[in-house]
């Protein structure tokens, strides 16, 4: 009978929070870079419900190689009574990597000083995003150098929770510096580079090892192992057995949730 009343609250909350309004800001310009192509690119979307306080924000960076790609607020993330934040950056090889992460800072630091005027809260940020996307939230968490530029310490953001991230240096990274997609390097642009033990909890999560791209979720269990070497002891490491590189996602979702819920409590 408990069980069954703590599910038909369950039930209740989620459809109340279905039922709320939500509202869209669409194409904000959070960067104080004046070329063409960061005017064009460096834009973002806010998606959030109406006349609420307090609450978790969702940065969400897109997928697509560092090359492709456009800002996106995932479906999955839609009605569940979050703030999201969708980004753009400019993309390889137009620019160059270091570019590019500086975007991504860019648009936390952003995060980080609008969250209120959105119903959010600068202590409830989650940092999370897909293949790339995932690849530029580890690259935050781990070189705290980032977001330090733009007077963010990096241990401020609740939880980092890539999808599918690339542990050692990106592939396309290495394709503009002359080095084959299957010849793996780790540098000052992989994430294994900069491991530490005093950050907030990194939530690695992979599709199955053997459908995975370029043997991501190997690097990622590398990458877990390392962090709990140093003495990290919030690293969790995630295999979704049955998913490729891209059909991964959609069940990544239900552990960035889960991991949310937990961080949410001390906050």
């Amino acid at each position: 009978m408990k069980r069954l009343l703590i599910i038909c609250v369950c039930c209740l909350l989620t459809a109340t929070l279905s039922a709320q309004d939500y509202r869209w800001a669409r194409d904000i310009a959070y960067t104080t870079k004046d070329d063409a192509y960061a005017l064009e690119r460096l834009k973002l979307d806010v998606y959030y419900p109406e006349g609420k306080t307090d609450l978790p924000v969702v940065v969400w960076f897109h997928g697509g190689g560092l090359e492709a790609g456009a800002k996106e607020i995932p479906n999955e993330l839609r009605n569940r009574g979050y703030v999201v934040v969708g980004v753009n950056y400019r993309l390889l090889p137009r620019v160059t990597v270091d570019q590019t992460l500086d975007d991504a800072a860019e648009a936390v630091a952003w995060v980080f000083r609008h969250a209120k005027d959105y119903g959010g809260s600068a202590r409830k940020i989650f940092v999370t995003g897909h293949s790339a996307g995932g690849y530029l939230s580890m690259m935050l968490c781990l070189n705290k150098a980032w977001l330090a530029k733009y007077s963010v310490d990096a241990d401020s953001v609740a939880a980092y929770v890539p999808f599918s991230g690339q542990a050692v240096t990106h592939y396309n990274v290495r394709k503009m510096q002359g080095i084959d997609a299957l010849k793996p390097t780790i540098d000052e642009y992989a994430p294994l580079y900069w491991v530490r033990k005093d950050c907030p909890p990194l939530v690695l999560i992979c599709g199955d090892r053997e459908l995975e791209l370029y043997g991501r979720y190997d690097e990622n269990q590398y990458l877990a192992r390392m962090m709990k070497l140093v003495g990290h002891t919030q690293t969790s490491l995630y295999e979704i057995q049955g998913y490729d590189h891209g059909g991964m996602a959609h069940p990544a979702f239900g552990i960035l949730f889960n991991h949310m819920r937990e961080v949410l409590k001390t906050r």
